[in-house]
């Protein structure tokens, strides 16, 4: 009986394991809102490698950065972390810094035009 509560034990670690590495894919354009560098409504850009990271802040300095574990980065050159929420649309940085994804938004329609 023991050995078998141990093996479910190890397959429950097992299978949260595997669902806990999957991340939310945070590449892409983000606009800050709070704290800012820059005047609020700056470019921010993450691109994401994996669990290394290139981030460029609102002013346009280049840093490394990287997941320290799911929900939480760390971001070199700013020497210091962030959480990101679980959609990958905000991240907010330790020093109140918020960042949120500019979504792109779908190019309008060709105009039409008539013979």
């Amino acid at each position: 009986m023991r050995m078998v509560l141990c093996a479910i034990a190890m397959a429950t670690v097992v299978v949260a394991t595997d669902a806990s590495a999957q991340e939310v894919n945070l590449t892409g354009r983000y606009r800050c809102v709070a704290n800012c560098v820059a005047p609020p409504g700056g470019f921010a850009f993450v691109t994401q490698n994996g669990w290394d990271l290139n981030v460029v802040n609102d002013v346009g300095e280049p840093s490394r950065a990287w997941l320290d574990h799911p929900g939480r980065i760390w971001v070199e050159r700013a020497n210091q972390g962030a959480v990101y929420s679980p959609d990958g649309l905000t991240i907010q940085f330790d020093r109140g810094t918020i960042w949120q994804r500019a979504l792109e938004l779908p190019l309008p329609p060709r105009p039409r035009y008539r013979r």
